[in-house]
């Protein structure tokens, strides 16, 4: 018997490392290109994400570009200045305040893109959070089309991950949130469909 419940816990535990490791490699990597769309989200958190968000935003790919989970003693001004955003920041930029989780963004970004009347919108976070963050917007805005546009971050190499305990812990932490994530965005999709 003591037998049999040890052999169970060693396959529960190979399964649950072998979906760790599928899930890292199935990462999404950043496009070569991407398609036009109503509006830009960038997700705060890191500067390689603010710029590419802001390089897509000036070469017009987006109408509009939302910053979601600023902190709030961080002006418009100062982040144009981080981002080096060009003319269209100030009319087109528009600044989130209210967001200090993904939930958070993806709930500050369906309010944003439903105020705009927007129908197809790029995402912009890390490789890494991609996942948990697509899931999140797709359950807060299920009738927008969303385009991923992840982007490797600056202090995080992805290539060679299990040699760097960090990187490990980093991901291994962000894959327990995206399986919490896929349990309460499952429930509140069933409890939506049963309303």
């Amino acid at each position: 018997m003591i037998r049999g419940f040890f052999t169970a816990m060693v396959l529960v535990a190979l399964a649950y490392a072998a979906s760790f490791v599928l899930f890292v490699s199935l990462l999404p990597m950043t496009p070569s290109s991407v398609p036009k769309a109503d509006g830009i989200v960038v997700l705060t958190g890191g500067g390689t994400r603010l710029d590419r968000a802001d390089d897509l935003f000036e070469s017009g790919v987006g109408k509009r570009l939302l910053i979601s989970g600023v902190d709030l003693a961080t002006s418009k001004k100062t982040l144009k200045r981080l981002v080096h955003g060009g003319p269209r920041f100030d009319c087109c930029a528009d600044v989130g305040y209210s967001a200090e989780d993904t939930r958070g963004n993806a709930q500050e970004a369906a309010s944003w893109t439903r105020r705009h009347g927007f129908h197809r919108v790029i995402l912009v976070t890390a490789r890494y959070h991609m996942p948990r963050s697509l899931r999140e917007f797709s359950t807060a805005m299920p009738d927008v089309s969303l385009v991923p546009y992840p982007v490797e971050q600056g202090r995080i190499d992805l290539s060679g991950w299990w040699r760097y305990p960090r990187t490990v812990f980093l991901l291994h932490r962000e894959y327990v949130k995206y399986l919490a994530t896929l349990v309460t965005t499952s429930m509140a999709q069933s409890a939506k469909s049963m309303s």
